[in-house]
């Protein structure tokens, strides 16, 4: 049996999950058993859509379930954000320390090396202290999307947030430049985390995001799920008043490297996935399809998504397109009259896919994207260029990076219009500018490829996490 244990502890949504499971599979790969704490409700839609065959089908890594204090549910969405990280800080610290106790008192399983928690989830760090198990915190979205939210202590400190009234968008406020965030020059209040724009000093998401990033420096170390040449500055700001960094991105190229001849496949997906895609892609020609996915979150209202059904339609181009069950707000998503008839043989509609093999695909020609972390790494990985209208969160920083740093994609307006959608998609298509944002979308996936191959920094860098978890392995109480 090996020695080394890791306790994966995922927040639970589908974007958490996935560089979850991808870093367990890296650490199986070298040896570590593995134990990934679920909440229940997303445990039960894991069975539901991957089989309860699936979950018992590793070597060295198992499940264990925990409660996250809200009513049980089967409803085959992601929970409520504010609701679940309201309940995850006032309830999960104490049925955690259960499920270590479970652990230690395992026979089949070896002591616990090291936590590994979501960055949005703290209370591993106090259960961790308290056994002296190391904790490490994965930061799954972006560098910059952290610095952002490490910046909310300073807005609250000047004033800034939360606003005095909720006007702040008529009067162009978000425009406001912001020049004092490390490693983060040039931005404005817009390209910050979106949960600043409220005018609720107690606003649960702008209190928790807040915290918990904060929290992350208490650690043993944080992982980020990135690649230096991508955010090197963020990442040297964060470094200089951090615990010790680990840059180990994107997880899905350097699992596809050190884990590449595991036998089962790790894709954690919380909906059931649509094959056709692939098949439907195989008939398009090479660079000709939008494929648009707003991801596992964003709500989407009737208005908007019938701006963009007719964007899309009236760009003439084929693209594909996934929809959610729950993605329409205040109900099931409905498409706008006459919009099946006028895109017939150009359009697919499915419920979910394989992102990753769909990007991909040779005949993927942009990514119309909410810019959440995963997707835009698989877009880079895939040398795709975007179109992006982020929905919250730090999709609004991947934003600006993805369109003024990275130089790979073009912003459609929150407020959307199908006028613009059509323009831009069209641009990306058919125009000089789409020409040089592939090129830069190549290049950066090269620089990933080059970052997670032998000898690559993510590398380098995932060996280092894994000689300093052995490291302090010594030393950790048995729990």
């Amino acid at each position: 049996m090996t020695s080394a244990h890791a306790v994966l502890v995922p927040f639970p949504a589908q974007g958490h999950l996935i560089p979850a499971m991808q870093l367990a599979s890296l650490l199986q790969a070298k040896g570590f058993f593995v134990t990934v704490v679920n909440t229940e409700f997303n445990h039960r839609r894991l069975i539901r859509s991957k089989g309860a065959e699936w979950m018992r089908s590793f070597e060295n890594l198992r499940f264990e379930t925990m409660p996250e204090g809200l009513p049980p549910s089967d409803r085959d969405a992601t929970q409520d954000p504010a609701a679940l990280c309201d309940s995850i800080r006032k309830t999960c610290l104490p049925v955690f320390r259960r499920v270590l106790g479970k652990l230690a008192a395992a026979a089949e399983v070896p002591g616990i090396s090291c936590i590994i928690s979501d960055g949005v989830m703290s209370f591993p760090i106090r259960a961790g202290a308290e056994l002296g198990i190391p904790v490490f915190q994965l930061w799954t979205a972006s560098a910059c999307g952290f610095m952002g939210y490490l910046s909310y202590r300073e807005l609250r400190n000047q004033g800034i947030v939360p606003f005095q009234d909720d006007k702040f968008m008529e009067k162009g406020l978000l425009e406001t430049k912001v020049d004092w965030i490390p490693g983060m020059p040039n931005i404005k209040l817009r390209d910050i985390p979106s949960f600043i724009r409220t005018t609720n000093k107690d606003d649960i998401l702008l209190n928790y995001l807040g915290d918990e990033a904060q929290n992350c420096l208490k650690a043993t170390g944080i992982i980020f799920n990135t690649f230096n040449s991508l955010e090197h500055q963020v990442l040297e700001a964060i470094s200089s008043t951090s615990p010790p960094t680990y840059t180990i991105g994107p997880l899905s190229m350097l699992s596809n490297q050190i884990s590449k001849n595991q036998q089962i496949s790790f894709k954690p997906n919380l909906w059931k996935e649509d094959r056709k895609c692939i098949e439907w892609l195989d008939k398009q020609e090479k660079n000709s399809v939008v494929y648009v996915n707003y991801g596992s979150v964003t709500l989407i209202s009737e208005k908007h998504l019938e701006e963009f059904a007719w964007g899309l339609a009236n760009s003439k181009h084929p693209f594909l397109w996934i929809t959610r069950p729950d993605i329409a707000m205040g109900g099931s998503a409905r498409l706008p009259a006459g919009f099946v008839e006028e895109t017939k043989g150009r359009c697919l509609i499915a419920g979910w896919c394989a992102q990753d093999e769909v990007l991909l695909h040779p005949s993927v020609g942009v990514f119309l994207s909410h810019c959440g972390w995963n997707s835009t790494l698989e877009s880079i990985g895939a040398g795709v260029p975007m179109v992006c209208w982020p929905f919250f969160a730090e999709q609004h920083t991947n934003r600006r990076f993805v369109c003024v740093e990275w130089g790979m994609g073009v912003e459609v307006d929150e407020d959307v219009r199908r006028e613009r959608v059509e323009e831009v998609v069209r641009e990306v298509m058919e125009g000089e500018m789409g020409k040089v944002m592939k090129g830069n979308a190549l290049e950066w996936k090269r620089k990933a490829e080059v970052a997670t191959r032998v000898g690559g920094e993510s590398y380098n860098d995932f060996d280092r996490l894994v000689n300093d978890i052995l490291g302090y392995q010594g030393s950790a109480k048995n729990c």
